[in-house]
């Protein structure tokens, strides 16, 4: 069990040993930085070389370009989902994703929080109208899956709202992927000293400090819920018509990659090049709730 200590400095439960981390200290732990990478089962100890990761990148942001162009060509729609605890990386995946698309028909959707009107509406309402036209490359930078996880464990929703949303959202999704969108859901997942050692790096770097919220300090305590809560997210959305894509993401260049690559390899489109997507890491993506088993 997580509990507050003194000031906003935390004692936290990590492998069966009390530690404590005050995020207001510049000096981050040595349990932290030696274990962050591998950590929640992670299997590369070292990050993939900076100069290999813009190779690799550039080819891919060449193939998305191309995929652009068929969709404007074709009228074909593009839409992913990017979820994951705080400071998994969704912003970064998708901005390198979108880099040199034209953003007059590829862009990114992060809502704020519902207004009071919204929050009368039927609960996938206002997500809606953010989906993509005929030749639109749609990511969603957190979505109606905030019900699943951040809403029940941080008290935003009802048990009965929690349960309702977990039995309607695999219709609600057969009906996205009916229509013939190509249809991307993502779960970035990292490891425990990995979050912490990213919110550390949020509070004491002055070009990141705005991405620190009350809610990331909330969720330090709160692991075991988070987990809980995607556990069963994934149990019962990760259908045949909407799987979810699991991506270990301790690497984030590595993450995003595979993430771009994913995307690449399940669309036919025009000049597709296999060689310059390259494979998959099957080491950190894969799919469904079997793939996160002990982490």
């Amino acid at each position: 069990m997580d509990t507050p200590a003194e000031g906003r400095a935390v004692i936290l439960n990590i492998g069966g040993k009390e530690r404590v981390f005050d995020i207001d200290d510049p000096h981050l732990p040595d349990w932290i930085d030696d274990k962050s990478l591998t950590s929640g089962h992670y299997p590369y100890d070292k990050k993939l070389d900076e100069d290999d990761y813009e190779k690799e990148l550039q080819l891919l942001q060449i193939e998305l370009v191309k995929v652009q162009f068929w969709l404007q060509k074709t009228g074909q729609r593009v839409m992913a989902l990017f979820e994951g605890r705080d400071a998994a990386g969704k912003g970064g995946t998708i901005h390198v994703t979108l880099s040199y698309m034209n953003p007059r028909s590829a862009r990114v959707v992060a809502l704020t929080k519902p207004t009071e009107t919204e929050r009368t509406e039927w609960y996938f309402q206002r997500y809606v109208p953010h989906f993509p036209s005929g030749g639109e490359f749609v990511l969603f930078d957190r979505s109606w899956y905030n019900r699943a996880v951040v809403e029940p464990v941080m008290g935003f929703c009802t048990e009965t709202e929690y349960e309702k949303f977990l039995k309607q959202v695999p219709h609600f999704e057969k009906l996205i992927a009916a229509d013939g969108i190509h249809f991307f859901k993502f779960w970035l997942d990292i490891g425990r000293e990995m979050q912490i050692e990213r919110f550390h790096d949020r509070r004491h770097d002055p070009l990141k400090v705005w991405k620190l919220s009350p809610m990331d300090i909330a969720a330090l305590g709160k692991w075991d819920d988070y987990t809980n809560k995607r556990d069963r997210m994934l149990e019962e959305t990760h259908t045949d018509h909407a799987p979810w894509t699991i991506i270990r993401a301790n690497d984030k260049r590595r993450a995003r990659l595979n993430a771009i690559r994913h995307i690449l390899t399940s669309i036919d489109y025009e000049g597709k090049d296999e060689e310059k997507i390259g494979k998959m890491d099957k080491k950190i993506i894969g799919k469904g709730p079997d793939f996160l088993a002990g982490s």
